[in-house]
């Protein structure tokens, strides 16, 4: 198709053109009803099954980036410019013979009813692209967002490891020729398309986005669409304008300074989390937890702070750094301190045209600790029924300062006013942490609702402010262990 604003992707080496779509289509209706491309499956709709995986190929630089994204909740005119790959895509780009990994599972046993296998598949792909030497760990961790309804993991487990020992698929050349064609079909202008009376807008500027938000103030604004899909696919929301942020490279870096790190709009949250957990280490479980990895590879942190859920795991941790949001409108912007941001539940301090543009964090400092825990049901793909987070400065073993934030707790993430009053001027012993945990009570009164009970919450909270102090008071590093709802 050759439409000035036909939506361009590459789908087994050929670019395949695609024009008066609903914006609101999914890849996943988009693969299954229009293309017959059954093997990508639907099971929960939401992101969490993973039965829908397929891999989404970028340029990077002069590198193309492989990720295992969910074709459920993303949504059709976000491809342009990008490279698909589904279970179908993988026999072929092969010659007609097995990836690794789809052998290996077949060798392995790995599938059993076979409903989620192609999902599988996908997130071995995504991981054999990534990483040509995988631990333990990062195997898991790459499966985290595929659920076996047959409870068969060992074997596919076993599959991970095997896909490696079978001759290479072919990997750079297959590469060398996604940059040529890539190049050929990248994103230069801004697209408009739709039907009826949904549009959809990707800009390529700031001031092109500026523009349009001041024509359509009452349009979606999309980045990552983890939460907005679910609009689509559960709530059946109509969105009459979308505008998608991913095309604006100036949105998508990450900035440091000898003060701080900025984190632009589009930055993924699996490239948002590796730059945090970097500068704080000890932000490893959060980020570990946030989601699933493909979750974190098509949601971004910007996307998450604007979203402004109570239980929205990034922002403890990011309130306890003292972040601040970077608001744009046009040529203005302003920051404004995150605690702050949040006026109330699903209510921000975001004017008409106004979008995040970034989160800017302070840079570590060598007296401060800083830890967050998250309480759910399972340890892979839930949500929080307890987000905490703990900062600390101590001075001359005194604590000179502290905040502390929990989600899951109140309207929006919210500071413990009294339990760090509590802490403040105070030795880090248990005495202390006593009086902290006493002080919790004044500062929420939790809901009951299907994730706990509000005798849980608090009761949590305070067994995670005890968990921070015994960690910070003991120099053996392996006393830190993940957190479950037990």
């Amino acid at each position: 198709m050759n439409g000035e604003h036909a939506i361009r992707f590459l789908l087994d080496g050929r670019i395949h053109g695609v024009e008066n779509f609903p914006p609101t289509t999914t890849v996943l209706q988009y693969l299954r009803d229009h293309l017959g491309r059954c093997g990508t499956k639907e099971g929960c709709a939401e992101g969490d099954c993973g039965a829908c995986t397929v891999v989404l190929a970028e340029l990077r630089g002069s590198e193309v980036e492989y990720r295992a994204i969910n074709a459920c909740i993303r949504l059709l005119p976000t491809l342009d410019g990008k490279a698909l790959f589904t279970v179908e895509s993988l026999k072929a780009a092969n010659g007609g013979e097995l990836h690794p990994a789809q052998r290996a599972l077949v060798e392995c046993h790995g599938s059993q009813c076979g409903f989620c296998t192609p999902g599988f598949v996908m997130s071995l792909f995504a991981l054999y692209r990534a990483d040509r030497n995988p631990d333990e760990d990062a195997i898991r961790h790459a499966l985290s967002g595929n659920l076996c309804r047959c409870t068969g993991y060992r074997p596919i487990l076993a599959a991970a490891r095997r896909m490696y020992e079978y001759p290479s698929d072919p990997g750079d050349a297959d590469d060398r020729k996604l940059r040529e064609q890539m190049a050929a079909i990248r994103v230069t202008r801004e697209k408009r398309c739709g039907v009826g009376n949904s549009i959809y807008v990707a800009p390529i500027t700031v001031a092109e986005l500026a523009r349009t938000l001041a024509e359509r103030p009452d349009a979606t604004v999309l980045a990552g669409g983890t939460d907005v899909g679910l609009w689509v696919t559960k709530q059946y929301a109509e969105l009459s304008a979308i505008v998608y942020l991913g095309n604006i490279a100036e949105l998508g870096t990450i900035t440091r300074t000898d003060q701080s790190i900025e984190i632009g709009a589009t930055v993924s949250l699996t490239d948002a989390f590796a730059e945090l957990v970097a500068e704080y280490p000890d932000l490893r479980e959060i980020a570990r937890r946030f989601a699933s990895p493909p979750i974190c590879n098509a949601g971004t942190l910007c996307g998450n702070v604007a979203n402004g859920s109570p239980i929205g795991d990034s922002m403890p941790a990011l309130i306890c750094l003292g972040a601040t949001v970077v608001l744009r409108s046009g040529a203005d912007s302003r920051s404004v301190a995150l605690e702050d941001f949040y006026l109330d539940y699903r209510s921000r301090d975001l004017r008409p045209g106004e979008f995040v543009a970034a989160v800017r964090v302070a840079r570590a400092r060598k007296d401060q600790l800083i830890r967050s825990y998250k309480i759910a049901k399972r340890f892979d793909q839930d949500i929080s029924a307890v987000c905490a987070a703990f900062s600390l400065e101590i001075a001359a073993g005194r604590i000179r300062s502290a905040r502390v934030c929990f989600g899951g707790m109140a309207a929006t993430p919210r500071r413990a006013r009294a339990c760090e009053q509590a802490l403040v001027g105070t030795d880090l012993n248990p005495a202390t942490t006593a009086k902290a945990v006493q002080a919790l009570a004044k500062d929420y009164q939790p809901i009951t609702d299907l994730r706990a009970s509000q005798a849980y919450r608090l009761r949590v909270a305070g067994n995670l402010l005890q968990r921070f102090v015994a960690e910070a008071t003991q120099a053996d590093e392996n006393t830190s262990v993940w957190s479950y709802a037990g």
